[in-house]
């Protein structure tokens, strides 16, 4: 084996690994994507101070697997979607939005199905810990700037068949 040929073998086991480690790199991310669970859907209900209601369909994330993926790799929501994240008993919790693409209105639920606390666009992406301040039922996650845009406000009420 020349010199040569020795050199050009190495730099051909170079390429082959990086572009083995790429493709497995992208593949993670893709796999992530594709690997969504299947959520259950409702219907959920926001009760302004005034009356007006307006109905979200949201994906139940019941489990603790589906809670962890919630939105992640969603890249649009419809109008009037979302997901609800139960917790009974209500708890203090904290959300972040690790691989989640789209910015998000956080509504903390508390016990007694009024919004305690509105988290409003949430970043994109952002890894900051958004905590929800007291003790909550629910988490409901909606498109950035929806709560706003409907008037919907602390101390409004949500009914949901998941809210306990």
């Amino acid at each position: 084996m020349t010199k040569n040929t020795g050199l050009i073998l190495v730099a051909a086991v170079l390429i082959v690994g990086a572009l083995l480690w790429t493709m497995s790199s992208a593949g993670r991310s893709v796999m992530g994507a594709a690997a969504r669970p299947q959520f259950q859907h409702e219907e959920l209900t926001i009760t302004r101070h005034d009356g007006k209601r307006f109905s979200f369909d949201v994906e139940i994330a019941r489990t603790p697997d589906e809670q962890a993926y919630g939105l992640m790799f969603v890249t649009s929501l419809p109008h009037n979607a979302g997901m609800i994240f139960p917790d009974n008993p209500p708890r203090v919790v904290a959300f972040w939005m690790e691989n989640t693409y789209i910015p998000l209105d956080m509504l903390f639920i508390r016990p007694d199905h009024t919004i305690g606390r509105i988290e409003a666009n949430a970043r994109p992406m952002d890894t900051t810990p958004i905590p929800s301040q007291m003790p909550v039922a629910a988490v409901v996650e909606i498109n950035g700037g929806e709560a706003a845009r409907d008037g919907i406000a602390v101390g409004d009420r949500v009914d949901s068949p998941s809210l306990p």
